[in-house]
This record gives C-alpha cells, sequence and structure tokens, in this order.
C-alpha cells in the first residue's frame, strides 16, 4: 500500500493505525506491552490502532523501536504519516458550531471514494441550497443565535467542496419523497431545492433517486444512513447512523451487509435515475404558492 495516497487526518489515523498492529502482531507483542513501552494503557493501544486518537510522534517512534522498524526508510514514511495524521481538517474553524461526534464523519467522507446515503426526513446535507440549509438550520432549534445558524450553514456549504474537486466521490443518494414534499422553507426556496436535484441529477459523479411514498413498507425503515467506501485496502466500509444527541460508525462485516442489502433494496424499489427528474419536477407543484 502507499501510504502517500491516504487522504484526510482521520483517514490518515486509520492508516498508520493499522499499519501498526500489523507491526505489533508481526512481532508477537501484546497491546499491553506495547502501551508500558509509551506509558500508556492497552486500551490507549486499541484507540490508536483503531485511528481514534491522535499521535505523539514520539510515541509512534517508540513504537516502531519495539516493533523492530530500525530501517530510516521504512521508519521516516511512517512518522511524516503521524505528522500529517495531527494535521486539522477544514472542519475544525467550525468546531465551535459543529457536534464533536460528526466531525469524524466528515473526515470519512472527504476520503470516500463512493457514497451512498438514504434520506427520509431532509435533502441530504451534500445536495442542500443555501436557503434551504439555512431554513432547516434555523428550524432545529439549536442554542445560538443568527450568527451560529449563519457559522452552520457556512460549514454545510463548505462541506459541499467534495463533490467539486477535480477527482470528486461518487455520490448516490435515495431521497425519500416525503423529504421533497415536506415543506421546511419558503415555497420559493423549496422550488429552488428542488431545481437544484434535478441540476446536480446531471452531474456525472452524481445520481439521485427518489423512494415514493406508494412502496409502503421497506428494510430501511429504521430511518437515513450512510455507506462510505474508500480507495484505501486498509479501511473497510462505514455506515453512519445519526440521531439527536450523537452519531454510530459500523464496520462490522454483519452491520455492513445489513446495510448494504438494505441500500440495495432501496435503489431497486426507487425511481429509476432516468425517472428522478420527472419525478422531482411533478413533486415541485406540491409547494406552489
Amino acid at each position: 500500500m502507499t501510504l502517500q495516497r491516504a487522504r484526510g487526518p482521520i483517514v490518515r489515523r486509520v492508516v498508520l493505525g493499522t499499519q501498526l498492529r500489523r507491526l505489533r502482531e508481526a512481532r508477537g507483542i501484546s497491546r499491553a506491552e506495547a502501551g508500558y513501552s509509551i506509558r500508556a494503557s492497552d486500551s490507549k493501544i486499541s484507540r490508536m490502532e483503531l485511528g481514534r486518537v491522535s499521535f505523539k510522534q514520539r510515541d509512534v517512534a517508540d513504537l516502531l523501536t519495539l516493533y523492530g522498524v530500525a530501517d530510516e526508510k521504512e521508519r521516516s514514511p511512517l512518522l511524516e504519516l503521524a505528522r500529517e495524521a495531527n494535521e486539522p481538517g477544514w472542519w475544525q474553524g467550525f468546531a465551535d458550531v459543529m457536534p464533536g461526534w460528526f466531525q469524524p464523519y466528515l473526515g470519512l467522507e472527504e476520503a470516500a471514494i463512493l457514497i451512498r446515503t438514504y434520506e427520509i426526513q431532509f435533502i441530504p446535507g451534500l445536495l442542500q441550497t443555501e436557503d434551504y440549509a439555512r431554513a432547516v438550520i434555523a428550524g432545529s432549534h439549536h442554542p445560538g443565535g443568527a450568527d451560529v445558524i449563519e457559522r452552520r450553514v457556512r460549514a454545510r456549504m463548505s462541506r459541499q467542496a467534495v463533490l467539486d474537486r477535480p477527482d470528486p466521490p461518487k455520490l448516490w443518494a435515495i431521497i425519500d419523497e416525503a423529504a421533497l414534499r415536506r415543506s421546511v422553507a419558503a415555497p420559493a426556496v423549496m422550488r429552488g431545492q428542488l431545481e437544484h436535484l434535478i441540476t446536480l441529477n446531471e452531474k456525472p459523479n452524481i445520481t439521485i433517486q427518489v423512494t415514493p411514498l406508494s412502496i409502503g413498507s421497506h428494510p430501511a425503515e429504521g430511518g437515513a444512513f450512510s455507506i462510505l467506501r474508500f480507495d484505501e485496502p486498509d479501511i473497510a466500509d462505514v455506515v453512519y447512523l445519526e440521531h439527536l444527541t450523537g452519531a454510530i460508525y459500523l464496520d462490522k462485516p454483519e452491520d455492513l451487509t445489513r446495510y448494504m442489502l438494505a441500500m440495495d433494496n432501496l435503489t431497486l424499489r426507487s425511481t429509476a435515475p432516468g425517472d428522478t427528474a420527472k419525478t422531482i419536477e411533478e413533486t415541485a407543484s406540491h409547494h406552489a404558492g
């Protein structure tokens, strides 16, 4: 694997953690022994290997020595990765108005090559217009005044830059018809949002489908979720589930399988991508006024 391909600080942590775990296991060293060498617990080593904490270069250097990595040509890329893994992501500038549990998702989203998302209540954040985002954020009744709302809107718009990169991820969004019909903003804003979806659906890296209300029961009734895929072989797909006060990140094979099947089922039961524009146009008449 080419370490330099890892994109974004959070993904770099995961890649570095995986490399450290492999080196430790190859030497037959326990997490407790590794933790002792850097004056830490075995649980700290576990969190490091999962990429869930930042890395001190001194700790990485000490672990590499313990694992028998003495050649500077082998040590240098890993130490450089440790430095890069601690660089702040763009979202750090909005940390005061963004929940901590959401920030890891932004790092994963930034590094993904495929984002599959199902949304039942709102238009997905990556596809929202500024006016629609402002209405949704203002209606969420978070503490703070107009300044906080505007900063959260700016953060959401900044997040969308991932789709305009020279090498953008593929975004496959399935939106429940209820989200298109829900009047979370003034009629003009809603119509503008729906027109925006039609425009985005024409981009080669974006596919939008609509799940009609008429399909009734389906496997994803539990709510919205996203599945992210990466081109780094050391990083498994991740399922992201959000609730009112936090989020859950799932990467166990059995969880991934269930959510993949649910997403595939939704894909088959939603509008064909070529029919999406017509479906959205028909829904837009609901917001006349």
